[in-house]
């Protein structure tokens, strides 16, 4: 795609706006779908202003994760640029994510006996999330060499990233999840899938026991679960391939990492959908391009 429209680019003072609906696909309940029962004036306005039609945003028949999804919205092939979860977590909280780093998305969970018992660690408030990780922080701040960071997120999520003393081997982040998907199991090891991810894969391990020696006596969140292995990708921007400056309005920090990836600003949003709405407004005039990503449409 991106082949295709750099040569057509002109400059000009047009804008663009790009709403995404997230969340809002659903199966017939009484015949129909929520968006077909539910009253929606506002996006039957934006509809008629907008240009509508039907996008596949990896390939026939792929059911594809948010990070491909978006990554798709936005034109770039997810086929030929694979991105980890991880590494959209990291930017998304605020990390600075570098070539010698690799970056994880993590749980907090629940352990006993040596079988997870809730992978999710009851879904602890975020405020008492964002205390435990602090509380590594000061823990943990390097395993032989590498640099650790941690970066709180919502709820039960929060991102660490390691900063290794050189820049890595393009496959050093190909370790597969420690989370076993299912309560009543042990987690997994951190296994290298390469040659490159050896070191990779003994830090974790080493960083996995650690925080669980410091989480031990917690009630819930006594243990960890790392998902997403990530390296900083190769990506062209997104003024790069498109000609357009670009800023991106979303609270989640996955969908800013995202948009921070691709070189759009992001600044750091809370707040409701018309909070989203009112900062779209006081900016319009500022930049060339908008993404706007909405959790709820109308009731």
């Amino acid at each position: 795609m991106q082949k295709i429209i750099k040569p057509l680019i002109r400059k000009n003072d047009t804008k663009i706006v790009l709403v995404v609906l997230d969340g809002v696909g659903g199966l017939p309940v009484n015949g129909k779908t929520e968006l077909e029962a539910a009253a929606t004036p506002n996006l039957d306005a934006l509809a008629i202003e907008s240009a509508c039609g039907l996008h596949i945003p990896v390939a026939p028949g792929i059911t594809p994760g948010s990070g491909p999804g978006h990554l798709g919205l936005f034109g770039y092939s997810p086929l030929e640029n694979p991105i980890g979860r991880g590494i959209l977590e990291a930017l998304g909280l605020g990390l600075e994510v570098r070539k010698t780093d690799v970056a994880i998305r993590c749980n907090y969970a629940t352990i006993k006996d040596g079988v997870v018992t809730d992978r999710r660690a009851g879904r602890i408030p975020t405020d008492q999330s964002r205390k435990l990780t602090e509380r590594l922080q000061k823990g943990i701040s390097k395993i032989d060499g590498v640099e650790i960071t941690f970066a709180p997120g919502m709820e039960h999520r929060f991102a660490v990233l390691l900063r290794f003393p050189d820049v890595l081997e393009p496959d050093a982040a190909a370790i597969p999840d420690t989370d076993p998907q299912q309560e009543g199991k042990a987690p997994l090891a951190p296994v290298p899938l390469a040659e490159s991810a050896d070191k990779v894969a003994k830090v974790t391990d080493k960083l996995i026991g650690m925080v669980h020696e410091i989480l031990k006596n917690e009630e819930k969140a006594n243990f960890i679960l790392t998902r997403g292995f990530s390296g900083m990708p190769d990506i062209p921007t997104f003024e790069e391939a498109f000609g357009l400056k670009s800023l991106a309005i979303a609270t989640y920090p996955m969908y800013r990492g995202l948009a921070k990836l691709v070189g759009m600003y992001a600044p750091a949003l809370e707040g409701s959908v018309e909070d989203e709405i009112d900062f779209l407004k006081q900016n319009y005039d500022a930049y060339d391009f908008f993404f706007l990503h909405v959790k709820k449409v109308d009731s």
